[in-house]
C-alpha cells in the first residue's frame, strides 16, 4: 500500500495485496484494525453479571427524559434552541472528539480545538475520552467477538445499552489492557479530563445546560433541567448507541460484505455522520467516515471548518481509487458512488 500525504489531507491508495497490517504501519497505529488472529475461547461462556446500580440509573434517566417531553409545549423558544445547541455540541464531542480524533487519529487538532472537544465531550457524559477511545479501539480490533465491548452478535439490546448494564466479558478486559494507548496518555488534555471527570460532568452535563436558560431568559428551573439537560443528554446517548446496534444490523455492505457493520442513512442523520458504518470499519482512518463527504455528515462539516480556521490538519482520506478497488473486491454489490 502506498500513502500520499501532506499537512492537509492524506490519501491512502490500495494495492491489490493490501491488508490491515499495511494500513496500520503507514498510520503509526494498528489498534483499530481488525485482528484476524484472535479466536474466542472454547467452552461455556462466563455467566452474565448484571450491574444493578447501572440498571437503576439508566432507568431513572430514561424515565426522566420521557417526563421531559411533557415540558416541551411550555418551554420558551430560546430553551428549545438551547437544547438543540447542547445536543449538537455534545454530539460533536463524541463524533469529532472521542471518535475521529482520539480513537482513530484521523486528523490532528491544535490545543484550542482539543480543549474545546474535551469540554463538549464532557457535556455528552459517555465515559472519559481515554476510556471511550480504549473501548472503541477494542471494538474495531475485535469486532463482533467476545473481546468487543458491545458485540452486536449478542443482540440489539446488548449492543445498544445492555453492555453498559452488566460486567464486561473477561476478554474485553484482557484485550483492552494490551492496547497501545500511549498517544492518549501523552495528551495532557485527555488526562486532565480523566483526572477531574466526575467534577467536570457535574458542571458540563448537568449544571451548565440547566443554569443558562434559567438565568438568562427566566426559564422555569424544572423545564431547564428536564429539556436541555436530561432529555438532551438521553437523546445524545441513544443516537450514539444506535451506531453500535442499528448500524451493525440494518443496511447494506457495499465495501465489505464479510463484516457485520452496515450503511444506515437514518443513523447517519441522527449521529452526525456516524451511520456509514460499513465504510468506517473498512477504512477506519478516514476522517469523514464516509465516501460521500459532507452528505448527512455534520461532523465532517465541523472538521472541515476547523481545517479552514487552521485548527485541524492532516485529515486522512481514502482515495476514490482505494474505495472503488475495495468495493469491487469485497463489497456486496450495492455500491452507488457519488
Amino acid at each position: 500500500m502506498m500513502y500520499r500525504g501532506s499537512q492537509t489531507v492524506g490519501t491512502y491508495v490500495e494495492n491489490p495485496q493490501m491488508n490491515g497490517d499495511d494500513i496500520g504501519k503507514d498510520r503509526g497505529m494498528t489498534d483499530d484494525i481488525f485482528d484476524t488472529t484472535y479466536t474466542e475461547k472454547t467452552g461455556p461462556k462466563p455467566p452474565m453479571k448484571i450491574v444493578w446500580k447501572n440498571v437503576i440509573l439508566m432507568a431513572m434517566l430514561h424515565l426522566g427524559a420521557l417526563y421531559g417531553f411533557s415540558f416541551l409545549p411550555s418551554a420558551k423558544p430560546a430553551t428549545i434552541i438551547w437544547a438543540m445547541v447542547c445536543f449538537m455540541l455534545s454530539a460533536l464531542g463524541v463524533t469529532a472528539g472521542a471518535h475521529r480524533l482520539w480513537s482513530h487519529r484521523s486528523f490532528k487538532a491544535k490545543l484550542p480545538l482539543r480543549i474545546f472537544l474535551a469540554v463538549v465531550n464532557t457535556m455528552a457524559f459517555q465515559n472519559d475520552i481515554y476510556e471511550w477511545a480504549r473501548d472503541h479501539r477494542a471494538h474495531h480490533k475485535y469486532s463482533e467477538t467476545d473481546a468487543d465491548p458491545h458485540n452486536a452478535m449478542r443482540g440489539f439490546f446488548f449492543a445498544h445499552i445492555g453492555w453498559l448494564l452488566m460486567k464486561k466479558h473477561p476478554d474485553v478486559i484482557e484485550k483492552g489492557k494490551k492496547l497501545d494507548l500511549s498517544d492518549l496518555q501523552a495528551d495532557k488534555v485527555v488526562m486532565f479530563q480523566r483526572r477531574h471527570y466526575k467534577k467536570l460532568i457535574l458542571v458540563m452535563c448537568f449544571i451548565f445546560p440547566t443554569v443558562i436558560p434559567w438565568y438568562f431568559w427566566n426559564e422555569s428551573l424544572y423545564t431547564a433541567f428536564y429539556v436541555p439537560c436530561l432529555l438532551r443528554y438521553t437523546l445524545v446517548l441513544n443516537a450514539t448507541w444506535l451506531v453500535n446496534s442499528a448500524a451493525h444490523m440494518y443496511g447494506n455492505r457495499p465495501y465489505d460484505k464479510n463484516i457485520n457493520p452496515r450503511e444506515n442513512r437514518f443513523v447517519a442523520i441522527g449521529a452526525f455522520g456516524e451511520g456509514f458504518h460499513n465504510y468506517h470499519h473498512t477504512f477506519p482512518y478516514d476522517y469523514t467516515t464516509s465516501e460521500f463527504g459532507i452528505r448527512y455528515n455534520l461532523t465532517t462539516c465541523f472538521i472541515n471548518l476547523m481545517f479552514f480556521l487552521g485548527l485541524a490538519s492532516d485529515c486522512k482520506k481514502a482515495s476514490k481509487e482505494t474505495v472503488m478497488a475495495r468495493q469491487l473486491r469485497t463489497g456486496d454489490g450495492s455500491h452507488r458512488s457519488g
